[in-house]
């Protein structure tokens, strides 16, 4: 398509504006957690790497770290089983409410995060307080995966979408049983695409905060809820940009090796 000057002039611009309001702010975050006055006057008078330092020292920040990165790997473990085992049901076999099963499964990734919350800890308190089991780490992970399950459920149907079931049927013709065909066969076909998940999974519940509040119970902080917790207190607030600065990159890492993995996944087979 050929665009005159002007056109093109206006694309960029659009373009330009649209990537400035998303990273300007992330960029004014990363400079601030250098920033060597504690009321981050702008511009910065000075930068320093005490706030990192502060930050490393915490014990509040490391086991919030910690918490985290429980809740994700969790989350992350329960959306990959359940993910790829429904994306191989949706995918493979023809069954009555097939479309609508998958329309549940993607739901809640859709729903808004505080109606997710509200429901969740409604049913926790029903259904598992009864039997001990209060609100904590368990049912954190649990809300997470609700929402994690899509992102592999997703990665593994489009994969399987595009692998076709030729290969396995081939395999299959040659004798090897249903276990052998996965492990020869359809793992190494899909090992990209349930990494790519898994990542995006971990991401999700990293930096995940609304259905965090719901489940999580007293005693239970995430690093995204102690920077919420700690975010108008003068005295936390150069530390938690420093946290805020370091979710940026945490963030960043696994969705652009998602992101590769996903793009490149017919060329790594």
């Amino acid at each position: 398509m050929n665009l005159s000057r002007p056109a093109r002039v206006a694309l960029w611009t659009a373009l330009a504006a649209g990537l400035g309001v998303v990273y300007v702010p992330l960029l004014i975050v990363l400079l601030n957690s250098f920033n060597a006055d504690r009321t981050f006057g702008w511009p910065p008078t000075g930068f320093t790497v005490r706030w990192w330092e502060a930050a490393w020292n915490s014990a509040g920040v490391r086991e919030a770290l910690w918490t985290s990165v429980q809740a994700g790997v969790g989350a992350t473990a329960i959306a990959l089983v359940l993910g790829t085992m429904v994306a191989f049901a949706i995918q493979r076999y023809a069954f009555f409410g097939r479309n609508t099963v998958s329309l549940l499964i993607v739901l809640p990734i859709a729903l808004p995060g505080i109606v997710t919350g509200i429901a969740l800890n409604n049913a926790f308190r029903t259904v598992l307080e009864p039997f001990g089991v209060g609100l904590g780490l368990f049912t954190v992970i649990v809300g997470h995966a609700t929402f994690c399950v899509v992102t592999v459920y997703n990665n593994m149907l489009a994969r399987l979408g595009r692998l076709g079931a030729s290969v396995e049927e081939a395999s299959a013709d040659l004798g090897a049983d249903t276990f052998t065909t996965f492990r020869l066969v359809t793992f190494p076909m899909v090992r990209s695409a349930l990494l790519a998940g898994g990542l995006l999974s971990f991401a999700l519940s990293f930096d995940e905060i609304i259905v965090t509040t719901f489940t999580a119970g007293a005693g239970v902080r995430t690093l995204p809820l102690w920077i919420f917790e700690n975010l108008f207190r003068p005295n936390q607030a150069p530390v938690v940009n420093v946290v805020a600065a370091a979710l940026i990159i945490l963030s960043v890492v696994p969705i652009y090796l998602a992101q590769r993995l996903s793009g490149g996944g017919a060329g790594t087979r």
